[in-house]
């Protein structure tokens, strides 16, 4: 870690938050909206983008990786904004850090099977997510109220992570998918992976206005209010607008910094509440 960025963090507390490369500063935009008083660190392990199709022994040592980083420095909280790894390995990092609040995401299965009004859901997830057991039993507890179809896109993350964004490559591939949903009587649609609410306006193009569409960034905001509420961590609020986002925020990159800053200023361009080109980002190797 770079001397500057050991010496924002050490300024005063910052939350820690982690995906496989830009798909949780989806979650990251809800963090910085709904607590206004903290500071934090995003660490994309761009190095090993794709999580996706990654095998899920490989995943686990990554997020072993990040969170022992994110501990050393000195983090009061860990936030996992990436479904895959949440459902690879969240429970192992909860077990190896027991006092740490650490809030992962998973996919809301449970408000859209609530809401549906055709009693058929779907969710679009990555492959690893889909096929965990973590994900079989969220599904399972919630099936007496609605049918579930999950199908992985393979390949989506990888497409999001593109600058300038391929508008119409996406839309070719999340068509099939729609379809299917759509054949079915699917009127809810999860989105899966913190990567994709970047494309929620081509899923919306494709369903039409009868589907409504899901993520939980906001959720994992409100749970991590919660854990640091309870570990008497939470900061005092203040107005949105009150702190400029460089000095709430910095970015590290196990990838190229620059390639990371393009994309995070290409999805991030529709913000106008932030000013994300002032945001440092740095490279960063994970022992």
């Amino acid at each position: 870690m770079s001397p500057e960025l050991l010496t924002f963090t050490q300024a005063a507390p910052v939350v820690g938050v982690f995906d496989s490369g830009v798909g949780g500063l989806s979650v990251l935009r809800s963090l910085l909206d709904e607590l206004p008083g903290e500071r934090f660190v995003y660490l994309a392990d761009e190095a090993y983008l794709p999580y996706g199709d990654k095998p899920q022994h490989v995943i686990a040592q990554r997020v072993h990786a990040v969170a022992t980083s994110m501990h050393r420095l000195a983090c009061k909280a860990f936030v996992i904004a990436c479904n895959t790894a949440t459902a690879a390995a969240a429970t192992q990092v909860r077990t190896q850090f027991p006092q740490w609040p650490i809030v992962g995401i998973e996919p809301a299965v449970k408000p859209a099977s609530l809401k549906t009004r055709s009693g058929v859901v779907g969710i679009l997830a990555t492959s690893n997510t889909v096929a965990s057991e973590r994900f079989r039993l969220l599904v399972e507890r919630f099936d007496p109220l609605a049918t579930v179809l999950a199908r992985p896109c393979p390949g989506l993350v990888e497409l999001i992570e593109t600058s300038p964004l391929p508008r119409a490559e996406i839309l070719a591939h999340l068509k099939p998918v729609v379809d299917e949903f759509k054949a079915a009587g699917v009127d809810m649609v999860v989105l899966g992976c913190t990567h994709y609410p970047f494309v929620t306006d081509l899923i919306a193009e494709l369903a039409g206005p009868d589907v409504e569409i899901i993520e939980t960034g906001r959720a994992v905001a409100r749970q991590l209010t919660v854990r640091l509420d309870e570990a008497h961590a939470l900061s005092p609020m203040a107005q949105p607008s009150a702190v400029p986002l460089s000095e709430r925020l910095r970015c590290v990159t196990t990838g190229e910094a620059s390639s990371f800053r393009a994309k995070m200023l290409a999805l991030m361009q529709g913000d106008g509440q932030h000013d994300w080109a002032a945001v440092p980002v740095e490279h960063v190797d994970l022992a």
